[in-house]
């Protein structure tokens, strides 16, 4: 959901950097061949996330929610030259299409790719992380920060994604709607959490950047 009006939205895009063409042909792809294309990051949302990765410069970084690739691309693009980026997700019927893009990035050989539930790959990582993105079901967006804020290195960020969800996280919940619960909990754990500094920022359907003091 965009919480801005079709004018600025436009205008914010139209004054924001271009998608690197490897990136467009992804985007294009992914409306063309995945279900729910709307989950892609997108061009503005992906030039945010780029910009953030290039700030903190990481050596390692965590994706929880693969989808097809495209955030994964963004994020690598201030990866250091050594860094290794991890990036899960549960659906194997992505992967082709993850990997035809990971393949003729320069990232290729940085990239390692799980599939499977994150809850049981994470603790299974040994590596200490500078950047985690979390864009995934938001049930567990609990669970997983759990498991990855004692890998997190001092002045590394975490990254939430959707944490807005359409808006329902400002409404009381329906008892069934067991995402909005889940988020409202989420986004409630980061800011009173003092190992962090954490802003949510309205773009898009909401990102949280927390950084770990």
């Amino acid at each position: 959901m965009n919480f801005l009006s079709d004018k600025i939205d436009h205008y914010a895009i139209d004054h924001t950097q271009k998608e690197p063409e490897l990136l467009q042909k992804l985007n294009k792809e992914t409306w063309q061949k995945a279900l729910v294309p709307r989950m892609l990051s997108g061009h503005y949302q992906g030039r945010v996330l780029s910009m953030i990765s290039k700030l903190v410069q990481p050596k390692n970084i965590l994706e929880i929610g693969t989808y097809t690739g495209y955030s994964a691309l963004c994020l690598a693009e201030g990866m250091q030259k050594n860094g290794v980026f991890h990036t899960i997700d549960h659906n194997e019927e992505l992967e082709y299409l993850q990997h035809k893009y990971f393949n003729v990035s320069i990232y290729k050989d940085q990239i390692k790719t799980y599939v499977g539930e994150a809850l049981e790959i994470i603790p299974k990582i040994n590596d200490t992380f500078d950047l985690v993105f979390i864009d995934a079901d938001k049930e567990n967006y609990i669970n997983y920060y759990h498991l990855v804020i004692d890998k997190m290195n001092s002045g590394g960020v975490i990254l939430s994604d959707n944490v807005l969800w359409s808006g329902k996280v400002t409404e009381s919940p329906n008892p069934k709607d067991k995402d909005t619960i889940a988020l409202i909990k989420y986004n409630k754990l980061l800011v009173n959490d003092p190992r962090l500094e954490t802003v949510l920022l309205p773009i898009r359907d909401g990102l949280t950047i927390s950084r770990v003091k």
